[in-house]
């Protein structure tokens, strides 16, 4: 379909209610067939009228569209137009020069984006690769993206929905559409027509949708929509149309600077016309030219893209991929993180950890994830649990029989599971204590009767079995509010303790609230004696005749560990000065526990205090339904927003972003469905789930979590504050030498020889030499400078605190003014004292006897300068604490005096090294090889000079270091 389509496909109009038609209206719709399917021969013509079955945009990338983009840009239109004026007056080495930085820069820009898009298109194609249809009445797999309305699609548990459809068969089919609706439970699905169009789209229960996933179950539909025309494709389409060209601070900064430097080299240049008094030659020209390009860092650009390139593909080290390498400028200044709890806080990998029984009290589980060796043991006494006795066997019965999933081991000999998160748990359960599943049917003789699917309405399951001794046996699970108003006693050991529904309830609700303030989710486990007489099958009883009457077995607590590395790395955050905030679906208790173990609240937090003073801690964790009542008004009178809200719903997220933008901090928000788009994209940084995410969500987003893990965006957030960090540093470092020299060069116009023209103290390729050679290799140092291990340890930069804050505009212009007068002196100092002040004849353009001192002043002046721009290199390491002893620390306020430079006391950067050894190596030729000083570079070689370069580099470090220490006085940290 490519990235562009006609315009009639994007303005489409809402589809049929097909879940308001019978099967037999739909197959006369679409022309096919309920058995059969479509017939192969006519594919290929209705394909040409449906296009692919795929978002828009994720049908190729555009490399030509994507490298012009990289020349779309203010700083590179100015080098096009000292590139072009160059080539107009023959300057063939400066318009290569230029040339060469624009596509380098160019060239880098696009090869990250297009790895990044290429990244991208293979986690799109990992979503559903293939589906299996029914076409010409033969089964047969076909890459998702070739489905067309009409084909017959065959599902089963763990399948993944190609594109919206019309359900025609259903067994125990349980889709989860949570990435869709939020819904976190399954829906079942039937087949009937329902009566109304005007039904909520999650509870459309006879219609499945693109990218759901079936949870258990299988079922058969008929495909109704693909592509753009897919509940997805709309609400892609909807972020489509939203402004995806919004200016970074850091974009809008390079753009004023490129406005900025624009002006001023168009007043340099009059400046340089006005002193030869507009009598303009081609030297005249020339120098001009060269003077426009020195307040020009055209290493810029180049400098930036390496440094965000690098930065980018560290992160992708660490299972971050960054989608848009602005996202890097806003990550390192994020002040409040929004994240989810499943699979991003928790290992999502639900593990049954406790269960209560009436007559022996709480019992622990070991054993983590999915794994099947463990044993049952007292919390009290440490006794391991007899699972040969009468109540406790039963009760494992339950958990075994009463689910749906599947554990099993693969041809290589590792665990696979398949069904409910919930379901698995329980089942893994069962494994442990050697009564799973398949060992009860397969070896005892247990079988399945019929199944009574989970029903989110009444908020239970059950089954009826046949034991081996041909009784029949039912089973059931689910919400403890639910079940108990259908049970009519309790297993108490071997015995029956028949008692009323509030007599439980006095009993067991409070074990129920001791298991969820464990954050563990609760469910009930109820079991019966089915009489009956004669064969029995799945229609012999109804529901509800199975699920009375029920007899209470116990509770069983269900939990999604944290991961290991989320309680370290939230406290990170908070020692960053970043505040971490819970937005989860779970219930209220279950949250506040996970949040308590990963810190994100105090650990000594009871949700349930009852204590005097702490009703004002309660507000730390909120229900989503009490947050949403409130006012703007209200949430921003609030001390501080929420830590925790649970039962959240994808407009509950929005809500939070807006409310932090309203106090005017910068969010990272993270998110894995399709509803959390939205939030993803109202973000300042949206990060989505790689291995879980929707593809919507990941289009929306500015990063993408390999590996879905809350660490992961901790160092993306370390990584994006050493490269603004590496961004500011190169910055000043670059545009003070264009400062310096702008400076040097239009005072360097009082110079005159004895005819009254003014005399170039630097040549054209000097200037040249000075502001790509000399900056831009160390400025690439700059920019891989390492991670600053104490950079966590400070509060993120507020959001005004940009790349041109008041504190680094003051740091390029007093070095620029200092390296521009330094270098004035050499240059006086050579041509005055040594010279007698005869600047000879017409020097500017070739030698001649009358033209030595000035050659030798050149070669002093453009020696000084070269070097002292290379000890403000290593000034621009650190802007604000002293070169020569370790650094000042916000966290101790105080210094640790050392006789070593303090780059030998940290981690080394050998790019910086390498690139002041390169432009030394360079300089030195410059200087001695005959023909290209004093041709090309006009200068000649220096003898006692040397001394006053030393001169001029100690005095630039007393002045540095005098200015930092006063820096550090003024400004805060």
């Amino acid at each position: 379909m490519g990235l562009i389509k006609r315009k009639e496909k994007i303005e489409r109009v809402e589809g049929p209610p097909y879940h308001t038609m019978d099967l037999d209206t739909v197959c006369q719709l679409f022309k096919t067939h309920l058995e059969n399917g479509i017939h192969d021969e006519e594919i290929e013509s209705r394909r040409q009228d449906t296009g692919l079955n795929e978002l828009q945009g994720s049908g190729g990338i555009n490399p030509i569209k994507l490298f012009i983009k990289q020349f779309i840009n203010l700083l590179v239109m100015i080098l096009l137009i000292a590139a072009v004026v160059s080539y107009v007056y023959r300057d063939w080495v400066e318009a290569g020069v230029i040339t060469f930085i624009m596509f380098l820069n160019a060239v880098i820009g696009f090869l990250q984006e297009y790895n990044a898009e290429k990244t991208m298109e293979s986690l799109r194609k990992m979503a559903s690769p293939t589906s299996l249809v029914i076409r010409s009445g033969h089964e047969k797999h076909i890459p998702t993206r070739e489905l067309i309305p009409g084909d017959i699609i065959i599902l089963k548990s763990g399948d993944v929905v190609g594109a919206d459809c019309r359900v025609i068969e259903a067994f125990n089919m349980d889709v989860d559409e949570a990435l869709l609706t939020g819904e976190s439970v399954p829906v079942n699905k039937i087949t009937d027509t329902l009566p109304t169009a005007d039904v909520p789209l999650g509870d459309r229960v006879n219609m499945g949708y693109s990218s759901t996933t079936l949870a258990k179950g299988r079922g058969k539909a008929i495909v109704t929509a693909i592509g753009m025309d897919t509940e997805i494709g709309k609400i892609a389409q909807r972020l489509m149309d939203s402004d995806d060209n919004a200016r970074t601070p850091l974009q809008r900064a390079i753009d004023h600077l490129a406005i900025f430097l624009f002006i001023f080299a168009v007043i340099v240049v009059i400046v340089i016309f006005a002193t030869s008094k507009f009598q303009i030659g081609d030297q005249e020209i020339l120098y001009a030219i060269s003077t426009a390009i020195a307040a020009v860092p055209e290493g810029l650009l180049a400098v930036l893209t390496l440094t965000q390139a690098f930065g980018v593909n560290a992160m992708a080290k660490s299972n971050a991929l960054v989608r848009r390498l602005v996202s890097l400028e806003l990550l390192g200044s994020v002040t409040n993180i929004c994240s989810d709890k499943t699979g991003t806080l928790t290992q999502s990998k639900m593990v049954l950890t406790r269960f209560w029984l009436p007559h022996t009290g709480f019992h622990k589980i070991s054993g983590l994830g999915f794994e099947i060796e463990g044993e049952a043991t007292h919390e009290e006494t440490g006794q391991t649990l007899d699972t040969a006795e009468h109540h406790a066997k039963k009760f494992i019965h339950t958990a075994a029989l009463c689910n749906m999933s599947e554990v099993r081991h693969d041809e290589e000999g590792e665990i696979t599971v398949m069904g409910d998160p919930t379901e698995i748990a329980m089942q893994v359960f069962a494994h442990k204590l050697k009564m799973g599943k398949p060992t009860l049917e397969h070896e005892d003789g247990w079988k399945l009767i019929a199944e009574y699917p989970f029903d989110s309405g009444i908020k239970r399951m059950s089954v009826l079995t046949q034991a081996p001794d041909g009784t029949y046996v039912a089973y059931g699970k689910g919400a403890t509010e639910r079940v108990l108003p259908s049970c009519v006693g309790i297993q108490n050991g071997d015995d029956i303790e028949y008692m009323s529904v509030d007599r439980m309830q006095e009993l067991i609700l409070p074990q129920v609230e001791t298991l969820a303030r464990g954050g563990l989710r609760v469910l009930t486990l109820t079991m019966r004696i089915i009489k009956a007489e004669g064969p029995v099958n799945h229609e012999t009883f109804k529901r509800e005749q199975i699920e009375e009457q029920m007899i209470f077995l116990g509770l069983v607590g269900i939990y999604d560990p944290p991961r290991v590395e989320s309680k370290v790395a939230v406290e990170k955050c908070h020692k960053a000065g970043i505040i971490v905030h819970m937005l989860t679906g779970d219930h209220i208790a279950t949250a506040t526990a996970i949040a308590r173990e990963v810190s994100i609240i105090p650990a000594d937090y009871d949700l349930y205090d009852k204590k005097e003073g702490a009703e004002e801690r309660k507000e730390l964790v909120m229900s989503a339904q009490k947050f949403d009542k409130l006012t703007e008004e209200q949430v921003d009178a609030l001390p501080e927003l929420p830590l925790v809200i649970a039962r959240c719903s994808p407009e509950t997220k929005v809500k939070m972003i807006e409310a932090l933008h309203r106090r005017k901090k910068i969010s990272a928000m993270t998110g894995d469905g399709v509803n959390d788009s939205p939030s993803l994209k109202e973000s300042d940084v949206g990060i989505a789930m790689g291995e879980t995410g929707s593809d919507v969500a990941k289009q929306a987003s500015d990063i993408i979590l390999v590996d879905d893990n809350f660490a992961t965006i901790v160092s993306a957030i370390e990584e994006g504050r050493r490269v603004f960090a590496n961004i500011c540093r190169f910055c000043v470092h670059l545009i003070t030498a264009n400062v310096g020299l702008a400076l040097l060069l239009i005072a360097g116009l009082g110079f005159r020889d004895a005819s009254g023209m003014s005399v170039f103290s630097m040549s054209p390729l000097q200037i040249l030499f000075t502001n790509c050679l000399t900056t831009t290799p160390p400025a690439i140092g700059l920019g891989l400078e390492p991670v600053n291990p104490l950079q966590m340890l400070v509060p993120p930069r507020r959001r005004e605190h940009g790349l041109f804050r008041a504190a680094n505009l003051c740091d390029i212009f007093y070095y620029g003014f200092v390296v521009g007068i330094i270098g004035l002196c050499n240059f006086a100092v050579s041509m005055y004292a040594y010279g007698g002040g005869d600047f000879g004849h017409d020097c500017n353009k070739n030698y001649n006897d009358s033209c030595h001192m000035v050659f030798r002043a050149r070669g002093a002046l453009f020696t000084s300068a070269c070097f002292v721009l290379l000890l403000h290199s290593f000034t621009c390491r650190d802007l604000r604490n002293p070169v020569w002893i370790p650094s000042y620390f916000a966290g101790e306020r105080r210094w640790y005096l050392a006789w070593i430079p303090r780059a030998f006391t940290c981690k080394q950067n050998w790019y910086l090294y390498y690139g002041a050894i390169f432009t030394i190596v360079l300089l030195i030729l410059t200087l001695y090889v005959p023909v290209l000083a004093e041709v090309v570079f006009k200068q000649h070689a220096i003898t006692w000079e040397w001394g006053m370069v030393a001169v001029s580099c100690v005095v630039y470090c007393i002045f540095a270091e005098i200015y930092k220490f006063f820096k550090r006085m003024i400004v805060p940290y």
